[in-house]
């Protein structure tokens, strides 16, 4: 199985650095190497998030955070576009 290469947006490189003096960086990087290999893998659930970020999917980092992302299927890339609080609040 060909695995999804995985790019960040500006504010999940910022978010990164928050999760780390949160002591969450691990319980994302599980995450990431999870839709690595299959961005649609359930367990972990994920949702098919509506609104401004249709098309996107969101799985939880705790009860707060959540690591929000998005598949391009055409040349296997999921983005990530945020890894910190709920939904971009």
């Amino acid at each position: 199985m060909v695995e999804y290469r995985i790019l960040y947006s500006k504010e999940a490189l910022k978010d990164a650095k928050k999760l780390t003096s949160a002591n969450l960086s691990e319980k994302a990087k599980e995450l990431i190497e999870i839709i690595r290999k299959d961005p649609y893998q359930n367990p972990p659930p994920y949702k098919k998030l509506v609104g401004n970020l249709q098309g996107a999917f969101s799985r939880r980092i705790n009860i707060q955070h959540r690591l929000v992302y998005e598949v391009r299927e055409s040349d296997r890339v999921v983005r990530v576009l945020r890894m910190w609080s709920h939904y971009g609040e």
